[in-house]
């Protein structure tokens, strides 16, 4: 098994186009509107593009109107690392894979959306691959 947390950067680069690496490893951001799961319905379980962990499921996903894809809760607990970002002249909260350690997102709290929990994962797309399946509930 690959410990995903000790590939070095030559490798990651060549695993991953220019703006995979961007995002993934540089903690980038895809324009918004324009990530292919961002308006997707399809059902079926996310998982982190550089290495293949399943983070989000499609039930967990839901319309924010923001740009990119939204969900208001991992797959697990443990599929995600949060901390503190403070780039940008801001305070935000980072999303990364716990497997990988790539860069996912953020996760803001608060904004009043009609959903289990008073978060939303603002992902990018460029950071998922989705496999579709039926997604039973627990």
């Amino acid at each position: 098994m690959t410990d995903f947390k000790l590939i070095a950067d030559a490798e990651w680069r060549k695993r991953l186009s220019p703006e995979e690496y961007y995002v993934l490893r540089e903690a980038g951001t895809e324009p918004p509107h324009v990530g292919k799961y961002t308006d997707t319905t399809t059902e079926g379980v996310y998982s982190c593009k550089a290495c293949g962990e399943e983070l989000f499921r499609s039930t967990e996903k839901f319309s924010s109107h923001c740009g990119w894809p939204s969900f208001f809760s991992p797959l697990a607990g443990d599929k995600v690392i949060e901390r503190e970002d403070n780039s940008l002249g801001m305070r935000r909260v980072e999303v990364l894979c716990a497997n990988c350690e790539s860069h996912l997102g953020h996760v803001f709290e608060g904004e009043g959306y009609d959903t289990p929990t008073d978060l939303r994962y603002c992902i990018n797309s460029i950071s998922l691959n989705l496999e579709e399946k039926s997604i039973e509930d627990n």
